[in-house]
């Protein structure tokens, strides 16, 4: 198992921090059953990569055995930002064959958290996604860790994180403030609870909090918290 060091360029604030750590809460008292939490967006740029690692690296911090899943096999922005060569064995030699579960999984130098990595980007991620070795791994990864969170790429472009969700536990939207409409929020809603019912919530991100009620206005969403929050329709976060 090869060790891949992550090493945030820019540290989170203690307030960033209590953030994550109150999403992680919040999350684990949705109920012990939902241990394998797949991510999405509307959009690139909502900053779902960016959310996705560092609810991980909460989980991992508190004790919990965590998995990070890389799943955006056509433009990896985690990749991209810690430098992970497409070389190193990840989830598209998983999924095609290539390797098995061990060779994928890479320990990190966080406690407790554990990766794997997007791998080499495919021509064809839908169907990589499509075959049976993916619903495999995902029972193999829920029995084996406490909690699994899996970066997917934004279904408002590509249909890979509803397909991803349906071997899920539960998904989560990330939604970047004054980005996408309603509408389009919505149709990403829809196709998130066809795919698995069993939808978290919404986390809003790149908030000007003293445009609180401008947002709830636009997205239906309400807002909690003093300096940022999270926006749901659903009453968890």
């Amino acid at each position: 198992m090869e060790k891949i060091e992550l090493t945030e360029t820019i540290g989170l604030t203690n307030r960033e921090k209590e953030l994550y750590r109150t999403l992680r809460t919040n999350i684990e008292f949705t109920g012990v059953e939902n241990k394998v939490i797949a991510i999405t967006s509307c959009s690139p740029n909502d900053g779902k990569s960016t959310i996705s690692y560092n609810l991980a690296a909460a989980f991992a911090e508190s004790g919990k055995h965590t998995l990070f899943i890389d799943a955006d096999m056509r433009r990896s922005v985690f990749a991209q930002r810690y430098n992970i060569s497409g070389n190193l064995k990840g989830l598209s030699h998983l999924l095609s064959g290539q390797s098995n579960l061990q060779e994928v999984i890479h320990s990190t130098n966080k406690k407790n958290l554990f990766l794997i990595p997007a791998g080499v980007f495919s021509s064809n991620p839908t169907k990589l996604l499509g075959n049976k070795r993916l619903q495999r791994t995902i029972e193999a990864v829920r029995e084996a860790f406490d909690y699994v969170v899996i970066d997917t790429p934004p279904l408002g472009s590509v249909i890979d994180a509803a397909v991803l969700a349906k071997h899920c536990d539960a998904s989560c939207m990330v939604l970047a403030s004054n980005t996408s409409s309603k509408a389009e929020a919505r149709s990403v809603l829809n196709q998130l609870r066809t795919a698995n019912p069993n939808f978290l919530g919404v986390v809003l991100n790149k908030v000007d909090v003293k445009m609180g009620s401008y947002y709830a206005r636009k997205y239906g969403y309400y807002y909690y918290g003093k300096d940022k929050g999270y926006y749901d329709g659903y009453g968890y976060y």
